[in-house]
């Protein structure tokens, strides 16, 4: 395994197991829940308009926050981290008090708010962002210098917050409904942001402004800045809403390696679209954009550093040697499209939304491409890396995803599911389905189950708190003896009785355990079960 994966396991499993073994603070609670302070207001717009000095590593700037009432109030809450300072608030020409706790600063207004009125406040703000320590798992500002000593710098801030970085309503519940972000830098170098870009406008200080315009909703942590010496390239790909711009930004020493691997890009849309509909942000165009750490999924803006190799840095997670078909950073933080931009969850407590069906996505890109065994062959092989330390669902309202088993099990139970419905097509329905039912919207994993549940006509109750709620992982135990056969789970939670597929001398049969001891008569010789199953198998 490489070295960097174990240390990125070890890294992310340490913070997830100290956050949960802690007692959670107030900060936690102002940071993960629905305040009074936030519910009365609905975001429509942001402004962000900033200065980056790479120099100092400074920002200075303000966002203008655009709102719609939907309930009287006078207290708004606007999150900002440290050592960044809110230098004052303005709205309507008057300066506001504000009052900080933590991270989080309550501003009160000049006026009642009137419900359904559309208003509008600006944040001014400076100083010297939290540096990333490992981004993207510990995020901030990256600011490096590329091979030639120019400025390479880039933010990264999923679970920490976009309020490391610029003020905002940092909470995923309320997307807000399009976006202008407008980045000054150094005139060598260019900003790339999220969605299309409107304009550049050079001044007389050596210094250039990329004002970036997103259509679409789009989660804080979504929202990107990426400065450097870019270069350009690009396609249009024909999809299922018509001609998409695919562009292409990388550091210029690195555009022919970036012609060739990037080729995985239009591959991806294609095997995507075909299962999760079409892609969600046309209007944003897709973009993959190289950074000093190895990638995330910001929306329209998709960041690349895999060194442009296959694998995970070169690696095969699964061990099955499909995983050197691609490049897992373009398909996995790509996929994200769908199931973490397209589909957000409300609360990190069910980030296992985002990262299950995007770890599943990785299959079914093999599955268009290099058929059903390659697909297969390579979730299978994922399944050592599984711990089943914790659950998938963390605690709510304080901010705390669950267990990193989100990935790997997540994308194991998905593919039991497929199992299940024993239809690919009613499937790719299902997965198609989720993406327009929930096109743009924030959602909690009741909303996912009960859907899922409803469309496949089969209640999955019991095997999504068996998967997503516990760390128990079914284990069938079974005797073969004189065309009998013996059968139980253990190893369950109550009433669970999830059918499995077994093969009689190579045929196949569906039995149905559950915690008592069943026997059947089978005519055979030769029995296994299903590979395709994440349960555990024990012969007795």
């Amino acid at each position: 395994m490489n070295n960097f994966f174990l240390a990125f396991l070890f890294f992310l499993g340490s913070m997830i197991l100290s956050a949960q073994e802690s007692n959670f603070t107030r900060k936690d609670t102002l940071r993960g829940s629905i305040t009074p302070e936030r519910e009365w207001w609905d975001l429509t717009y942001y402004h962000l308009d900033i200065k980056v000095d790479p120099d100092q590593k400074t920002i200075s700037g303000k966002n203008t926050i655009y709102y719609r009432v939907l309930k009287g109030s006078t207290v708004m809450q606007i999150d900002l981290q440290p050592p960044l300072k809110i230098e004052k608030v303005i709205q309507q020409g008057k300066e506001l008090q504000v009052k900080s706790e933590e991270n989080a600063h309550f501003i009160t207004l000049a006026h009642k708010q009137k419900e359904n009125d559309l208003n509008s406040l600006t944040v001014f703000y400076s100083g010297k962002p939290r540096e990333a320590i490992n981004a993207p798992w510990d995020g901030g500002i990256s600011w490096t210098k590329d091979t030639n000593n120019k400025h390479f710098i880039a933010s990264s801030c999923q679970g920490l917050g976009a309020s490391v970085w610029w003020p905002n309503k940092d909470h995923m519940y309320d997307e807000v409904d399009s976006l202008l972000i407008s980045v000054n830098v150094p005139d060598d170098l260019m900003n790339i942001s999220n969605g299309r870009l409107r304009k550049v406008e050079e001044h007389d200080d050596k210094t250039k402004t990329f004002h970036w315009f997103v259509n679409n909703p789009i989660n804080n942590y979504g929202v990107n800045i990426n400065i450097g010496d870019y270069t350009h390239f690009g396609e249009k790909y024909k999809g299922e809403k018509g001609k998409l711009d695919m562009d292409y930004y990388v550091l210029k020493d690195n555009l022919d390696k970036a012609k060739k691997q990037f080729k995985d890009a239009p591959k991806m849309m294609k095997a995507f679209e075909h299962w999760f509909g079409p892609y969600p942000f046309y209007e944003d165009s897709f973009k993959l954009v190289e950074v000093p750490y190895l990638g995330m999924e910001h929306q329209s803006s998709v960041t690349y550093g895999n060194k442009y190799m296959n694998g995970y840095l070169g690696n095969d997670l699964s061990g099955s040697g499909w995983g050197l078909k691609f490049d897992f950073i373009i398909i996995h933080e790509a996929g994200h499209e769908w199931f973490a931009n397209n589909i957000t969850y409300k609360d990190a407590a069910d980030m296992w939304v985002h990262e299950g069906f995007t770890a599943y996505s990785e299959s079914l890109f093999l599955d268009y491409h290099y058929g059903k065994k390659a697909s297969s062959e390579y979730v299978i092989g994922t399944r050592k890396r599984i711990q089943n330390d914790r659950p998938i669902i963390g605690p709510y309202n304080v901010n705390k995803e669950g267990s990193s088993d989100m990935y790997l099990k997540g994308s194991n139970m998905l593919h039991t599911l497929r199992q299940l419905i024993e239809d690919d097509e009613k499937w790719r329905s299902v997965l198609r389905g989720l993406n327009s039912e929930f096109y743009h919207q924030t959602v909690t994993t009741k909303q996912i189950e009960e859907y899922i549940s409803k469309t496949t006509k089969i209640d999955l109750t019991q095997f999504f708190d068996q998967y997503l709620r516990t760390t128990k992982i079914p284990t069938l135990e079974y005797s073969f003896k004189d065309e009998k056969l013996k059968f139980r789970y253990s190893n369950i939670i109550e009433k669970y009785d999830t059918p499995v597929r077994i093969f009689i001398d190579n045929k196949p049969k569906w039995i149905q355990p559950n915690a008592d001891w069943q026997t059947v008569n089978l005519k055979g010789d030769t029995i296994s079960v299903d590979p395709n199953f994440y349960i555990n198998v024990k012969s007795m």
